[in-house]
């Protein structure tokens, strides 16, 4: 397995028994707990807490997860729920391309990352390719977060712990995958860059299923509708952290130049109908829709 490194320091940890690691630099420890290794630092769990209680609200109210086993092993080819079945359609969509780009080129074993992994779907489809996988997410709860990778008979680890502070050493990994995640950083460019120093120098970053718009203007409208769907909804405007939500090609390119990442942009075919989106919209005063598919990113 990827050997872990401490959040705060980065330096190697210890073993100390079987579900607990030490840093003999900073004193900290770490455990699992139910299965999940928990690289929250104690001082951004506070950070987190409220953006952690919208999300499950939020997601709790629209019925995501399931008590059945088989709902979480079938995605994203089937939502067995049925609630969600336009939403996984894209991520299959998303997921096929990424075996034709990207897994099937890859060497077998792997280390890789799943950022914003949720309840693990993408993880479990990873490891049944022979790949080392560590699931990356601040969401613990059995139905939507880590806590369902009891749910897979594909192992890989669960991890808590930010974007910007991965408890893995540099140049310790091979792909990491940005898992419709990147849009929820509250920085992109040190969610990159820390990224980037785990990754060994022939690895890549794949920037999968965050909305894409043209202009940032309709990317904006986008998360202006959402805010006021949610108050109205639920009660809350789901937005104490200030995430930038969305990604635009003008912002790609700047974090690319910016980081020395050359970025490729490949989309899947989702049929006739998606494509004539933009037109539809246009013809009807309305803001862009937004685009989906995959950032594959080199050095």
């Amino acid at each position: 397995m990827i050997p872990f490194a401490c959040p705060r320091c980065k330096a190697a940890l210890e073993e100390v028994a079987s579900d607990e690691v030490r840093c003999p630099q900073d004193g900290l420890t770490f455990r699992r707990v139910d299965g999940i290794w928990r690289f929250l630092l104690p001082e951004r769990e506070s950070h987190y807490a409220r953006f952690i209680t919208d999300y499950e609200t939020v997601r709790r109210f629209e019925g995501r997860g399931s008590a059945n086993e088989a709902y979480y092993c079938a995605l994203p080819f089937k939502d067995l729920s049925g609630r969600f079945s336009a939403d996984w359609a894209i991520r299959a969509r998303s997921f096929l391309l990424l075996e034709r780009v990207i897994l099937s080129q890859l060497p077998q074993p792997q280390p890789i990352v799943d950022m914003g992994a949720g309840n693990g779907w993408l993880s479990n489809r990873l490891s049944t390719r022979g790949h080392q996988v560590i699931a990356v997410d601040l969401l613990v709860n059995p139905e939507d977060g880590l806590g369902a990778w009891k749910h897979y008979e594909n192992r890989f680890a669960p991890i808590q712990a930010e974007f910007t502070r991965l408890p893995m050493l540099d140049s310790t990994v091979s792909l990491v995958i940005f898992n419709a995640s990147l849009h929820y950083s509250e920085n992109y460019e040190e969610a990159l860059a820390e990224s980037l120093r785990v990754l060994n120098p022939t690895g890549k970053i794949v920037v999968m299923d965050s909305p894409v718009y043209h202009h940032a203007e309709s990317g904006e409208q986008m998360v202006s509708e959402r805010r006021s769907n949610f108050l109205s909804c639920y009660g809350i405007a789901s937005d104490s952290l200030q995430s930038e939500n969305y990604i635009t090609y003008q912002r790609m390119n700047e974090l690319g130049g910016k980081l020395k990442i050359k970025w490729r942009h490949v989309r899947p075919f989702y049929g006739l109908r998606w494509t004539m989106r933009p037109w539809i919209a246009r013809l009807r005063g309305q803001r862009e829709p937004a685009e989906f598919g995959l950032w594959v990113g080199t050095r």
